[in-house]
């Protein structure tokens, strides 16, 4: 790992996405990191929205992605901008390298420029610029142009990069790059540069994949005479098997990971730090925690792997942490919609009721939802394949003994009924699951729940029965 530099008066770190699509899980890893780091040398975090593309920026891509930030609480600071509402500063400082000769126009034709490249096919040399119009000045002016960096040619440039430590390139193999098309806008190499500089900020932090613009962006920065960005490219995120992250590994939109798989989002951003930054053995850390111990030093130079089963054990820790109101808050729409109507207060104070013993058997939102639509159906209540089939090789009349037993319990408790149960059990001479499995089959529509005899006493003793008699008359 190289050496920092030395920290400006004020960190300022920046999450630039291109709003053509969700905002994927990498991205939100990307601006996760770019927060924390500002957070934790209490400087400021900016978002950009690169939305220069303007055949495929939508609105909609444009929502997403703020919902998922704001999902996960990652709240930047200042205005949002728009790269595309900036393109005539782009075009100005494109004009100004002009004016200063660290940058010419270029009229090759795109059918010259075609030309070029199939010549570097053939010879099977990198397919690059050749500069053509660097040095001339005879200018058509009746011909459109573009506008092109001048970039060093000798020498070598390299990034002390805070994760991928000294890396080195020659300029040789950079080219003069376009700054601003024929059309008079600019190009993404130019607008990242300007934008960043305009915005104050101090460290680029993003994927890797982005490593060889930085050699480029450095060409236009020192042309211009800017403060150079300290650097941190972070490697990609891998599936669980080593392959590029898909959507076969669960590479889904933030979105997607609270809608379609119900996780909290500090699981989500638990789990985040963890793929590709660690602090000891520590796994379970909480946001006050990760602000205090976060910084790139610690940001490991190997692809991360995503593992989809992990990520939902560690939901399954903030499932049983959580707030038993605020579960009840984020299933409640789910409840509601699968009985077909609104969740009254008495429904919901009985969903708070059973919340703690409900939240210790769900790894999701999904499962909590599901799991919890028996305490409100209305009867006969559905019951699945497992529930039907214990209720199908139940020791035959016993259903009918354990409802006349409970019916003539004056004391309608879950120890009551676990008492009166257990000496059903012993006087037919049967284990007690074989009285127990049936009632909890009739009761829930289901073979899983909380524990059968407190579930009875909160469901009360005429739904109780009501249900068992339901299950008896199929």
């Amino acid at each position: 790992m190289s050496a920092s530099p030395p920290a400006p008066a004020k960190i300022v770190t920046r999450f630039a996405p291109s709003p053509t699509g969700f905002l994927h899980i990498g991205g939100a890893r990307t601006a996760l990191f770019n927060w924390l780091f500002a957070r934790h040398h209490g400087g400021e975090f900016r978002l950009r929205i690169e939305d220069t593309d303007r055949a495929r920026s939508t609105d909609a891509a444009i929502a997403a992605i703020l919902d998922g930030l704001g999902w996960l609480d990652l709240n930047w600071d200042g205005e949002v901008v728009y790269q595309f509402s900036r393109a005539a500063r782009h075009a100005e400082v494109a004009r100004q390298l002009l004016e200063a000769g660290h940058a010419y126009r270029c009229y090759a034709t795109p059918e010259e420029l075609e030309a070029l490249r199939e010549e570097q096919r053939a010879a099977k040399v990198p397919m690059r610029y050749d500069g053509r119009w660097r040095d001339r000045t005879d200018w058509p002016n009746d011909r459109p142009y573009v506008i092109r960096l001048k970039a060093p040619r000798e020498g070598a440039v390299t990034i002390h990069d805070q994760v991928q430590g000294a890396v080195t390139v020659n300029n040789a193999e950079l080219d003069d790059f376009v700054l601003l098309r024929s059309d008079g806008t600019p190009t993404y190499m130019l607008a990242v540069v300007v934008d960043d500089f305009d915005m104050g900020v101090t460290h680029v932090i993003r994927g890797d994949d982005h490593l060889n613009n930085a050699f480029r962006q450095l060409a236009l920065i020192r042309a211009l005479g800017w403060p150079e960005p300290v650097y941190a490219h972070i490697p990609l995120i891998h599936g669980s098997d080593g392959a590029k992250l898909s959507k076969r590994h669960g590479a889904l939109g933030v979105d997607a990971y609270r809608d379609q798989l119900g996780m909290l989002p500090e699981a989500v951003e638990n789990y985040l730090l963890r793929l590709g930054w660690g602090h000891g053995d520590a796994e379970i850390i909480s946001r006050a925690e990760a602000v205090a111990w976060f910084d790139l030093g610690a940001v490991g130079r190997s692809p991360s792997r995503f593992d989809l089963k992990k990520l939902e054990n560690l939901n399954g820790h903030y499932m049983r942490a959580a707030d038993d109101a605020r579960l009840v808050a984020l299933i409640a729409p789910g409840v509601g919609a699968a009985l077909g109507r609104d969740l009254t207060g008495d429904d919901r104070a009985l969903l708070q009721r059973t919340m703690p013993e409900m939240k210790k058997r769900a790894n999701n939102l999904n499962d909590l939802t599901q799991g919890s639509l028996f305490w409100l159906r209305n009867r006969p209540i559905p019951m699945d394949e497992a529930a039907l089939k214990l209720l199908a090789s139940a020791t035959p009349g016993l259903l009918d003994v354990a409802r006349a037993e409970f019916a003539a319990q004056p004391d309608w408790t879950a120890a009551a009924l676990e008492q009166a149960a257990r000496a059903l059990a012993e006087r037919e001479g049967v284990k007690l699951g074989q009285v127990a499995q049936p009632l909890r089959a009739a009761v829930t529509g289901s073979a899983q729940s909380p524990g059968l005899f407190e579930v009875l006493e909160v469901l009360g003793r005429d739904e109780a029965l009501g249900r068992i008699d339901d299950a008896l008359a199929r």
